[in-house]
Protein backbone atom coordinates (compact mmCIF):
# COMPACT_ATOMS: atom_id res chain seq x y z
CA UNK A 1 0.00 0.00 0.00
CA UNK A 2 1.36 3.31 -0.95
CA UNK A 3 1.45 6.01 1.51
CA UNK A 4 -0.84 8.70 1.48
CA UNK A 5 -0.23 11.93 0.71
CA UNK A 6 0.45 13.58 4.07
CA UNK A 7 2.46 10.85 5.10
CA UNK A 8 5.03 11.29 1.89
CA UNK A 9 4.81 15.26 3.06
CA UNK A 10 5.68 14.80 6.31
CA UNK A 11 8.53 12.51 5.51
CA UNK A 12 9.96 14.88 2.56
CA UNK A 13 9.41 17.73 5.34
CA UNK A 14 12.20 15.40 8.03
CA UNK A 15 13.83 14.13 5.68
CA UNK A 16 16.43 17.46 5.35
CA UNK A 17 16.43 17.10 9.25
CA UNK A 18 17.54 13.59 8.85
CA UNK A 19 20.35 14.69 6.38
CA UNK A 20 21.84 17.22 8.47
CA UNK A 21 21.75 14.33 11.41
CA UNK A 22 23.89 11.90 9.58
CA UNK A 23 26.25 14.54 8.24
CA UNK A 24 26.85 16.54 11.35
CA UNK A 25 27.86 13.09 12.91
CA UNK A 26 29.63 12.15 10.37
CA UNK A 27 32.00 15.06 11.32
CA UNK A 28 33.22 13.44 14.96
CA UNK A 29 35.88 11.00 15.12
CA UNK A 30 34.67 7.23 16.37
CA UNK A 31 36.70 7.64 19.30
CA UNK A 32 35.26 10.53 20.58
CA UNK A 33 31.63 9.15 20.79
CA UNK A 34 30.19 7.22 23.28
CA UNK A 35 26.62 5.47 23.91
CA UNK A 36 24.34 7.68 25.88
CA UNK A 37 22.78 4.36 27.60
CA UNK A 38 19.09 6.32 28.52
CA UNK A 39 18.36 7.47 24.85
CA UNK A 40 20.93 5.27 23.20
CA UNK A 41 21.67 8.38 21.00
CA UNK A 42 25.13 8.74 19.76
CA UNK A 43 27.20 11.86 22.15
CA UNK A 44 30.24 13.44 21.26
CA UNK A 45 32.26 13.74 24.47
CA UNK A 46 35.31 16.40 24.68
CA UNK A 47 38.40 15.86 26.69
CA UNK A 48 37.94 18.29 29.58
CA UNK A 49 40.90 20.89 29.95
CA UNK A 50 43.35 21.87 33.41
CA UNK A 51 43.62 25.14 33.94
CA UNK A 52 47.48 24.82 33.30
CA UNK A 53 46.40 23.82 28.97
CA UNK A 54 44.45 26.58 29.26
CA UNK A 55 46.85 29.21 30.46
CA UNK A 56 49.02 28.09 28.45
CA UNK A 57 47.38 28.19 25.10
CA UNK A 58 45.76 31.74 26.01
CA UNK A 59 49.67 32.82 26.50
CA UNK A 60 50.53 31.53 23.60
CA UNK A 61 48.52 33.59 21.62
CA UNK A 62 48.98 36.50 23.31
CA UNK A 63 52.22 36.96 21.40
CA UNK A 64 52.23 35.55 18.56
CA UNK A 65 55.25 37.31 16.88
CA UNK A 66 57.96 35.27 19.22
CA UNK A 67 58.30 31.89 18.66
CA UNK A 68 58.85 30.44 22.14
CA UNK A 69 60.99 27.35 20.84
CA UNK A 70 64.03 30.03 19.13
CA UNK A 71 64.16 31.27 22.91
CA UNK A 72 63.85 28.34 25.39
CA UNK A 73 65.35 25.91 22.54
CA UNK A 74 68.43 28.26 20.63
CA UNK A 75 70.01 26.76 17.81
CA UNK A 76 73.21 27.58 19.35
CA UNK A 77 73.98 27.99 22.73
CA UNK A 78 74.44 32.12 23.50
CA UNK A 79 78.40 32.42 24.76
CA UNK A 80 78.26 36.20 26.23
CA UNK A 81 75.25 37.95 27.67
CA UNK A 82 75.80 40.59 24.56
CA UNK A 83 74.13 37.23 22.13
CA UNK A 84 70.65 37.23 24.06
CA UNK A 85 70.20 40.78 23.04
CA UNK A 86 70.84 40.35 18.98
CA UNK A 87 67.77 43.73 18.24
CA UNK A 88 69.71 45.85 21.11
CA UNK A 89 73.08 44.41 20.68
CA UNK A 90 73.62 43.24 17.00
CA UNK A 91 77.58 44.05 17.24
CA UNK A 92 78.24 42.33 20.09
CA UNK A 93 80.87 43.22 22.92
CA UNK A 94 83.53 45.45 22.11
CA UNK A 95 85.93 46.23 20.16
CA UNK A 96 83.58 45.13 17.39
CA UNK A 97 80.74 46.84 19.08
CA UNK A 98 80.07 49.95 21.33
CA UNK A 99 80.78 50.07 25.21
CA UNK A 100 77.31 52.38 25.04
CA UNK A 101 74.07 50.62 25.39
CA UNK A 102 70.92 52.28 24.52
CA UNK A 103 68.97 51.03 28.29
CA UNK A 104 65.80 51.61 26.64
CA UNK A 105 65.87 49.41 24.11
CA UNK A 106 67.69 47.37 25.65
CA UNK A 107 65.07 46.93 28.28
CA UNK A 108 62.48 47.30 25.90
CA UNK A 109 64.04 43.36 24.24
CA UNK A 110 64.01 42.08 27.90
CA UNK A 111 60.53 42.54 28.02
CA UNK A 112 60.26 41.30 24.85
CA UNK A 113 62.38 37.96 25.19
CA UNK A 114 60.72 37.13 29.51
CA UNK A 115 57.05 37.13 27.29
CA UNK A 116 58.38 34.53 25.75
CA UNK A 117 60.57 32.46 27.68
CA UNK A 118 58.79 32.64 31.40
CA UNK A 119 58.31 29.21 32.64
CA UNK A 120 54.19 29.94 32.47
CA UNK A 121 54.08 30.21 29.31
CA UNK A 122 55.07 26.36 28.26
CA UNK A 123 53.97 22.86 29.16
CA UNK A 124 55.02 21.36 32.32
CA UNK A 125 57.77 19.15 30.22
CA UNK A 126 59.58 22.66 28.91
CA UNK A 127 58.92 24.27 32.34
CA UNK A 128 62.83 23.29 33.35
CA UNK A 129 64.43 24.50 30.02
CA UNK A 130 62.21 27.73 30.38
CA UNK A 131 63.10 28.40 33.91
CA UNK A 132 67.02 28.41 33.17
CA UNK A 133 66.28 30.79 30.35
CA UNK A 134 64.60 32.82 32.18
CA UNK A 135 67.23 32.90 34.88
CA UNK A 136 69.88 33.76 32.15
CA UNK A 137 68.01 36.42 30.49
CA UNK A 138 67.61 38.23 33.58
CA UNK A 139 71.79 37.83 34.78
CA UNK A 140 72.71 39.42 31.49
CA UNK A 141 69.95 42.14 31.45
CA UNK A 142 70.60 42.92 35.16
CA UNK A 143 74.79 42.87 34.13
CA UNK A 144 74.60 44.96 30.69
CA UNK A 145 72.29 47.32 31.72
CA UNK A 146 74.55 49.28 34.07
CA UNK A 147 77.74 50.43 32.82
CA UNK A 148 80.24 49.37 35.74
CA UNK A 149 78.70 45.71 36.18
CA UNK A 150 78.88 45.92 31.94
CA UNK A 151 83.05 47.16 32.29
CA UNK A 152 83.46 44.42 34.73
CA UNK A 153 81.68 42.00 32.91
CA UNK A 154 84.07 43.14 29.71
CA UNK A 155 87.08 42.84 31.67
CA UNK A 156 86.09 38.68 33.26
CA UNK A 157 85.69 37.95 29.71
CA UNK A 158 89.58 38.94 28.94
CA UNK A 159 90.28 37.09 32.36
CA UNK A 160 90.55 40.08 34.38
CA UNK A 161 88.48 40.13 37.70
CA UNK A 162 87.84 44.00 39.49
CA UNK A 163 84.58 42.63 40.99
CA UNK A 164 85.90 40.83 43.47
CA UNK A 165 89.21 42.32 43.45
CA UNK A 166 89.76 43.51 46.93
CA UNK A 167 93.39 44.57 46.12
CA UNK A 168 92.31 46.11 42.89
CA UNK A 169 92.49 50.22 43.84
CA UNK A 170 93.27 52.93 42.44
CA UNK A 171 96.92 54.41 43.40
CA UNK A 172 95.76 57.77 43.02
CA UNK A 173 96.26 60.62 45.68
CA UNK A 174 94.15 63.28 44.40
CA UNK A 175 91.40 60.77 43.69
CA UNK A 176 91.31 59.57 47.12
CA UNK A 177 91.22 62.89 48.52
CA UNK A 178 88.44 63.86 46.21
CA UNK A 179 86.63 60.42 47.56
CA UNK A 180 86.85 61.47 51.51
CA UNK A 181 86.27 65.16 50.78
CA UNK A 182 82.60 64.06 48.75
CA UNK A 183 82.46 61.50 51.79
CA UNK A 184 82.45 64.26 54.49
CA UNK A 185 80.73 66.38 52.85
CA UNK A 186 77.78 64.01 52.90
CA UNK A 187 78.02 62.85 56.28
CA UNK A 188 77.81 66.80 57.38
CA UNK A 189 74.91 67.51 55.17
CA UNK A 190 71.56 68.30 57.28
CA UNK A 191 69.32 68.51 54.71
CA UNK A 192 69.01 66.61 51.57
CA UNK A 193 68.53 69.66 49.79
CA UNK A 194 72.10 70.46 50.32
CA UNK A 195 73.34 67.38 48.31
CA UNK A 196 71.77 68.26 44.67
CA UNK A 197 75.56 69.71 43.95
CA UNK A 198 77.46 66.65 44.83
CA UNK A 199 74.74 64.71 42.97
CA UNK A 200 75.03 66.78 39.76
CA UNK A 201 78.95 66.05 40.05
CA UNK A 202 79.18 62.63 40.81
CA UNK A 203 76.73 62.10 37.85
CA UNK A 204 79.18 64.03 35.73
CA UNK A 205 82.10 62.39 36.93
CA UNK A 206 80.41 58.42 36.15
CA UNK A 207 79.48 59.98 32.39
CA UNK A 208 82.87 60.91 31.99
CA UNK A 209 84.28 57.77 33.14
CA UNK A 210 81.80 56.15 30.91
CA UNK A 211 83.28 58.27 27.95
CA UNK A 212 86.97 56.55 29.23
CA UNK A 213 85.52 53.01 29.56
CA UNK A 214 84.01 53.24 25.93
CA UNK A 215 87.50 54.72 24.38
CA UNK A 216 89.36 52.03 26.46
CA UNK A 217 87.46 49.10 24.85
CA UNK A 218 87.43 50.63 21.70
CA UNK A 219 91.28 50.56 21.67
CA UNK A 220 90.98 47.34 23.30
CA UNK A 221 93.20 48.78 25.79
CA UNK A 222 92.51 46.11 29.03
CA UNK A 223 95.31 47.91 31.26
CA UNK A 224 93.17 51.71 30.95
CA UNK A 225 89.75 50.15 31.13
CA UNK A 226 90.66 48.07 34.34
CA UNK A 227 92.05 51.36 36.02
CA UNK A 228 88.60 53.26 34.93
CA UNK A 229 86.89 50.51 36.31
CA UNK A 230 87.63 50.30 39.52
CA UNK A 231 87.54 54.46 39.68
CA UNK A 232 84.34 54.39 38.41
CA UNK A 233 83.49 52.04 41.33
CA UNK A 234 84.16 54.70 44.08
CA UNK A 235 82.00 57.35 41.42
CA UNK A 236 79.30 54.55 41.53
CA UNK A 237 79.98 54.00 45.42
CA UNK A 238 79.45 57.66 46.03
CA UNK A 239 75.71 57.50 44.30
CA UNK A 240 74.62 54.79 46.11
CA UNK A 241 75.46 56.47 49.23
CA UNK A 242 73.77 60.02 48.22
CA UNK A 243 70.70 58.48 47.11
CA UNK A 244 70.48 56.26 50.44
CA UNK A 245 71.49 59.30 52.55
CA UNK A 246 69.68 59.80 55.98
CA UNK A 247 70.51 62.13 58.33
CA UNK A 248 73.68 61.25 60.40
CA UNK A 249 73.65 57.76 58.90
CA UNK A 250 76.95 56.73 58.22
CA UNK A 251 78.88 56.61 54.84
CA UNK A 252 80.85 53.50 54.32
CA UNK A 253 83.24 53.69 50.63
CA UNK A 254 84.27 50.81 48.89
CA UNK A 255 87.46 50.65 47.87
Amino acid sequence: MRPSLFVRRQLGRDAPLRRSITTSSAKIPQSSLQICEPCSRRIAVREPQTNNQRRWQASSAASPQFASDDVIKPKSIPQTHYEIFPKTLASGPPPKGSFHVDVRELRKEFLQLQSVAHPDRHPPHLKTRAEATSARINEAYKTLQNPLSRAQYLLSLRGIDVAEDEMAKVEDPELLMEVLETREEIESASDEGELDGLKTANDKRIEESEEVLNRAFKEDNMELAKGEAVRMRYWVNIKESLDGWEKGKPIVLVH
